[in-house]
Parts: structure tokens; sequence; C-alpha cells
């Protein structure tokens, strides 16, 4: 629980005793009731044990043996009996020698009665009659009633629990925005960095909110809605909740898979409902999470356009358009697919701006990496530019992560301070997985240190890719050993050069396990799944084949499934064949010139082999001193 400040007058603080506490003010006790049905319930539970408790301790002597009426008053006649408890048509009787015993007798017959017709003097005994008190009332009330009660409750209690995880039937249609409370702690432009353009579109919708009377003086009218694509961990829900924390203005939260239920229609009501409040708050912003969920193309799929789905984005659409031209309500949307939605709600009027957010550059994450250090201890004169360098490809969201594994790394190993050896082995882990020391035979070491050694020697010898960063035969995830060659800089362009020496260099495992044990294995899968997918993009997209430059293919499956049962292929058979054979044509380039290489250096391929089956794991610079000097490069 958080502290609560002294209590403040007229700006004063109040004046503490010794012990801290005001003068002249004492410390009362306060009882909090919170009746709910959850506390009634228990309430009632444990009344029930209570009662039965009771019952159990004033009944001990139901335990004791019974004696028929007849014995007794037999017993009562010859003297024995010293007392009788009469508990209406119960008996307790107590003989001289100690012994009890138990009777029953017809609750409307006087004991007394009885012993006089049987010929005994009622007096020869002490008789004792317990009262039926008003207590005793309650008591037998409770215990007959109250299993019935609990019943009802219980029943009552699981109703409201299963009415809860689907809600009230009459709230179905009420809107689940989340609303940003005004006090809580919030997040700002400033605690965002490395995507630097699409702040400053935002402080500038921001602003408008701000202050729309200076646009509106120029006649300029409210933007309806700024969409933020791009892939996952690059910011944008970040950027989402600065806006929370920079606009005094409401500010509901949503993700695009909560208009959705069970019920049809539901969707659109939760949206009528979420429009109508933020209208009725404005100036406030509207923002929508992950809105493929529902803003994906309109009938492309096999099934017809009156689902939940389409209703739903149907009535987004009517509410963007049924706005005042200058009501201060804008919506904000994020997605990573910004190829799926449909195209109605990127035109003007409706998502006015489309704010693409990339992968950081390198001053972007130094930028982030300095906003993520924060607190944490790191060695003295750590060189940041070379964690920018080493982190090339990495998005925000990774960048955290990496600092964040740096981090318990450290600890584990007892550190004070995080180095840069912490920071190199969480960016591995972070995309490659940790490491994983499972156990292998002699030759599947073998095997997997020349398939490794393989990759790397093509990387060195091939003058248009980056330098080997560490090659390793330690298993990190799914793989048993994995050769890094990560960006120097930031790349914006690739050659038709370069990616044949890609697919080359990731042809290089399966060449050395050719050129040293003539035979394949099931390890080179990945490598082929990656260079296949280059050699793909190169034909089918960059227009760098012998079929010329001819686009075949992104618009293929960015659609739903069912799109090609209700379309025509745009590829005739003929020209998928002529595709597939400039595919395996760069395959093969690709491969061959791996093998070639190879085989020209296999006693390099032979000294990086074994000593990775020493060492397990060469450094750059290790590899760098096998292979005879730093590698030449052209870019």
């Amino acid at each position: 629980m958080a502290e609560k400040a002294p209590l403040k007058k007229n700006g004063q603080s109040r004046p503490n005793g010794s012990n801290g506490k005001p003068h002249g003010v004492r410390k009362m006790f306060e009882l909090h009731f919170n009746f709910n049905l959850k506390n009634l319930f228990v309430g009632w539970f444990i009344a029930f044990l209570l009662v039965s408790m009771v019952g159990r301790l004033g009944g001990t002597d139901r335990t004791l043996p019974e004696k028929p009426l007849s014995t007794v008053i037999a017993d009562v006649k010859e003297g024995t009996v010293e007392k009788i408890e009469v508990d209406e048509g119960r008996l307790v009787v107590q003989y001289k020698g100690g012994e009890r015993v138990t009777s029953r007798k017809e609750s409307q017959e006087s004991l007394f009665k009885l012993l006089e017709s049987s010929g005994v003097d009622p007096k020869k005994t002490e008789i004792q009659v317990k009262d039926v008190t008003s207590g005793q009332i309650w008591l037998n009330l409770l215990s007959n009633v109250l299993p019935v009660v609990l019943t009802v409750i219980f029943f009552l209690f699981l109703f409201r629990q299963a009415r809860g995880a689907q809600d009230n039937i009459f709230s179905f249609g009420q809107s689940k925005a989340r609303i940003f409370a005004k006090d809580l702690p919030k997040v700002t432009f400033a605690d965002v960095a490395g995507v630097d353009e699409a702040k400053k579109e935002l402080e500038e919708v921001v602003d408008f909110l701000k202050n729309p009377n200076k646009y509106k003086a120029l006649g300029a009218r409210t933007p309806k809605g700024v969409i933020l694509v791009g892939p996952s961990g690059t910011g944008k829900t970040m950027l989402a909740k600065a806006m929370a924390g920079e606009a005094k203005t409401a500010f509901y939260s949503i993700a695009g898979s909560e208009f959705m239920e069970m019920l049809v229609g539901v969707g659109a009501a939760r949206v009528r409902d979420l429009f109508a409040q933020a209208k009725k708050n404005a100036p406030s912003i509207i923002f929508i999470d992950e809105i493929d969920a529902i803003g994906r193309m309109r009938s492309v799929g096999i099934m017809g356009g009156h689902d939940e789905r389409e209703q739903t984005l149907n009535q987004i659409l009517v509410e963007m358009d049924g706005f005042e031209p200058n009501t201060t309500v804008l919506i904000v949307a994020a997605t990573n697919r910004g190829d799926l939605l449909d195209p109605a709600l990127l035109r003007p009027g409706r998502f006015d701006r489309r704010v693409v957010l990339d992968l950081p550059d390198m001053a972007g994450r130094k930028d982030i990496l300095a906003i993520h250090a924060k607190g944490k201890p790191f060695v003295t004169g750590l060189n940041w530019d070379k964690v920018a360098k080493r982190t090339v490809g990495f998005s925000g969201a990774d960048l955290e992560n990496m600092l964040n594994e740096a981090a318990i790394l450290a600890a584990r190993l007892g550190k004070k301070e995080i180095d840069y050896k912490d920071i190199e082995e969480a960016a591995t882990k972070v995309k490659l997985g940790p490491e994983k020391k499972r156990l292998q035979s002699d030759l599947d070491r073998k095997m997997t240190a020349y398939h490794e050694a393989g990759h790397a020697v093509v990387n060195y010898y091939s003058p248009n890719l980056d330098p080997v960063h560490r090659v390793s035969i330690v298993s990190r995830g799914m793989a048993l050993g994995y050769t890094m060659a990560p960006p120097e800089k930031d790349r914006l362009h690739e050659t038709k050069s370069r990616l044949i020496e890609e697919i080359a260099m990731t042809m290089g495992g399966r060449a050395a396990e050719q050129l040293i044990f003539h035979e394949m294995t099931s390890g080179a899968a990945n490598d082929i799944d990656q260079a296949t997918r280059i050699a793909r993009y190169m034909v089918m997209e960059f227009g760098m084949s012998d079929l010329g430059p001819i686009n075949f293919g992104p618009h293929m499956d960015i659609t739903e499934w069912g799109k090609q049962y209700m379309e025509q292929s745009t590829i005739s058979q003929e020209m998928q064949g002529k595709i597939d054979v400039e595919v395996k044509k760069l395959l093969d380039e690709g491969y061959k010139k791996a093998a070639e290489l190879l085989k020209k250096y296999r006693k390099k391929l032979d000294a990086i082999a074994e000593e990775l089956i020493k060492k397990e794991t060469l450094e750059g610079e290790e590899f760098a001193v096998l292979m005879g000097g730093l590698k030449t490069r052209i870019n």
C-alpha cells in the first residue's frame, strides 16, 4: 500500500508529536465491511459450522446407552435412581452408583403422572425438567433452515460466477475499453526512442487536441484517425501509451479481438457504445490495438459477407464517417499486418494518416538502449556504439529483452555490474535461444563442426558478406550449431551478387557434408529453407532472373485463404513452371559456388572444424587468425 502524505492545511503540514502522530489525535479502530455475495456465503457457512458444533457440544449425552421406560420406572421404585433429567420426550437417568442411561417417553405425557400411575412416588427421586427457551428455539430453527438457505446461496453464487465469465446479458453491448486514469503514472514521448518520425506525427496530433482553435482558425479539420503500421516490437503500443500520457484528454484503449463475442451483433453494439462514450467526453482518443482482427478485407473468402467481423468493421466505418467535422475525437489504431486491412479503412476521412514504424537504425538503437539502461549498473566505459552496431535488425522490444537478459546473467554469475560479455551472450540468446548441452556422439560433433565450418569458410571468401562474428557447435534452440554473421551496418539495398553469395554461404553446410562424408544429413533442412526463400524472393519480387523485372507475387498470399477459390490465379501454370526453374537455377548456382570454395580451401575447412571440436565456440577474432587475417570486403 502506498504511504499517505501528511495532512496539509493552508499549505502547511500539521505539527507532529515525538511519535510522528498529530497531537491530540488518538488512533481509532476502523471496521470495514464488504457486503458482497461471496463474503455473505462464507459468513453463512461459518455460522452453519458453529451451529453444528454447538449442537454437538450440547448433545454429548446422546452417546449414552438406552433402557426401556418400564425398566427405569422399576429402578425408581427400588430406589436405585438418583436423578432424572427430562428434555421433552427424552430422559437422562443417573443411578446412585454413577451410571447414566437414556430413555424415552411420549412428549405429551408427564413423567410425574407416569410414575404415579405405576404406583411409584415421584418424590423418591430428583426430577429436573429442562425449559425450552427462545435461544433453544432459534437454535433449532437455524439447524433446520440454515442448510436450505446455504444451498440457495451456493447456487446463486455459481450462477453469478458463470454469468461473470460471459458477462451479464444486458451488458453484452457495452464497450470493454479501458479508460486511462489521470492520476496513474504515465508514459510520455520522452520514454519513446528510435521512431522519431512517427513521434513527430503523433506530437502534432496531440497538439491539435490540446489547442484545436489554433488549427480551426486556418480551416483545418480534426484528423479522423491515425494508423500505426510496423513489425512487432517496434513501439506501436508504446507510442499509443505516450499519447495517453501527453494528451490531457480521455483515452480509451481496447484490442480488436475484444469487440467480438459469441452473440451476433455484439461487436457492432460495442463499437456504438465506445464511440458514444468518446463523443460524450470529447476531446478524447480511442486506441484500437491489433485492428487487423476486425479490419481485414471484406468478402474475399468463400463465406458470405454477413458475418460478425464484417458487421463490426462496417459499424466502425459508419461511426468514423458520422463525426462532426470538428469533433475532437481521434481514433488511433495499430497493426503489424497493414497489407490485410480493408481499403475502406485507409481512405482519407477515416484513417487520414498512415504512420509506418520500421526497425530502428543505429542512432535509434542507441537511444533505445539509453532508455532501457536506466536503473541497471553497467561497467564504466561500456562502448554503446559497439552494442548498437552488434544489434542490427533488433527491434525495440528485442533490445529491452536483451538488456534484461544481460542483467539476469550478470546476477546469476554474482557480478555487481553488467559488462559487454553479458550483453553479447544476451543478444545471442534473444535471437537464437539459450545454450543446450546435448549429449552428442563423436561422429555427430564432427558432422556439426564441419557443417558450421563450411558456412564460415564460404562466408570468408565471399567479399560481399559481413564477416563472421561467432561460430559454435553448441546447440541453441532447435539448431545443433550456428554461424553468426550479423550486419555491420544498416543496409537499405540488396544486390544480386550479395544475395547469390548469401545462398552460397547458406548451402555451405550441405556442401561440406558432401565433401567430407560423401553423405547428406537432415541438419541442412533449415539452411535449404532459407536459401529457397531468398531465391524465390529474387525471382518473384526483385526481378533478378532471366524472366525479367516481373513481380509475381506478394499479392498472392496476403488475403484470406478462400480467395484462391473465388478468383482465378494471375500466374499461369506455364509461368509457375518457369519460376520454379529459375529458383532451382539460383540454388544450384549457390551450391556450386560453395562446393568449389570448400574444395579449393579444404585445409582451412579442416583447421576450423578441428578447432571447433576442441573449443566448441570460436569468436570472430579467433576465426580470422585461423583463416590468415581479417576478411577483405567489397562493401
